[in-house]
């Protein structure tokens, strides 16, 4: 697992019933990042989902977050397979050109977690590698959960592991400590953040989000929305206007609301993963962070990550290697 930390920190830029149903590859990008990556259509799960490979060897499935796609580890894929792994990334349910049904309650964890087992099966693997970020994180932390019959070890980044409170569902806490204008509550109505996120244009989003690094939580006011797309957004070294053309091209034609109904079924999921209160993820790992991430400035977060909580929940996490780098400095959640 250290060789796939390795080549995941070298290749960051800074600041059954399955089938394959085609071959065709999106359109490709232009910076040459892509150079060598397959593409490839899977039905799993019910779903058609989009799945990018390189390499051979060792399988690493890599998770992307919000809003994000395939592309995210377009670099690592490279870093991977130089180091004889078989990198495979794909676009989540609703993402990019991964299916992306309409309702809410179509996106739960288990949903989610249930095509990864179905991409599995369908890549003839047993035990895979997984490295999730954000959002992927959650899902790699889950589906370690699920199924750790599943997944050799795991490499999470941003997005530590969330124990389920009994007492309490997600969006309720969420409002009670940052109010109605905080994001994800914001998220919540169908419709609506899209409709802003209309008026601001698929870019500017786009950079605002992947640009973001204030440690402090986001906020989105009735008044106000999101900010006004006057204002110009410039872009780090390790994100180009290729980039966002590429994220943007794929965005336009998807649409945000696939990746916003992961937020919507929060409450969902609180529901479903009853029977898994108070489990533990039985599965070596290793966690990194930055000290930018506003998740690591959550409230509790830090204490629960460096006085035992997480590791109490996650009993194989490699303590001496996270002292190392767990907290990366001057680094955002879009590490």
């Amino acid at each position: 697992m250290l060789r796939i930390a390795r080549a995941l920190r070298s290749r960051l830029p800074r600041s059954g019933g399955c089938r394959a149903v085609s071959t065709a590859a999106p359109t490709p990008t232009d910076d040459g990042a892509g150079e060598g990556i397959s593409h490839r259509m899977v039905s799993v799960n019910g779903i058609n989902m989009h799945v990018a490979e390189k390499g051979e060897g060792p399988t690493v499935l890599l998770l992307h977050g919000f809003p994000e796609l395939w592309y995210t580890w377009r670099h690592q894929m490279h870093g991977l397979a130089a180091r004889g792994f078989r990198a495979v990334a794909p676009d989540l349910r609703g993402f990019g050109d991964t299916d992306a049904p309409p309702a809410a309650a179509a996106y739960s964890i288990l949903h989610i977690v249930g095509d990864l087992i179905s991409l599995l099966d369908s890549l003839g693997q047993d035990k895979v590698f997984v490295v999730g970020h954000d959002w992927g994180s959650m899902v790699a932390w889950n589906l370690s959960m699920f199924r750790p019959d599943k997944v050799k070890a795991m490499v999470n980044l941003s997005q530590v592991f969330t124990p389920r409170n009994p007492t309490r569902k997600s969006l309720e806490y969420l409002r009670t400590v940052f109010g109605d204008d905080y994001y994800i509550c914001r998220f919540q109505e169908p419709g609506k953040i899209e409709a802003e996120f209309a008026r601001l244009g698929t870019a500017w989003v786009l950079k605002k989000f992947l640009t973001y690094r204030n440690p402090g939580p986001i906020y989105i006011t009735e008044d106000q929305g999101c900010g006004s797309s006057d204002s110009k957004i410039p872009l780090p070294s390790w994100l180009s206007e290729v980039d966002i053309n590429y994220y943007t091209s794929k965005y336009e034609k998807a649409g945000f609301t696939g990746g916003l109904n992961y937020y919507r079924s929060l409450d969902l999921n609180w529901e479903l993963t009853a029977p898994w209160t108070g489990a533990c993820i039985k599965v070596p790992a290793k966690f990194i962070v930055g000290d930018l991430d506003l998740t690591y400035h959550s409230p509790g977060a830090q204490d629960f990550i460096h006085k035992g909580g997480l590791k109490n929940y996650v009993p194989l996490l490699d303590e001496e290697y996270n002292r190392k780098i767990k907290i990366l400095t001057d680094v955002s959640i879009y590490l």
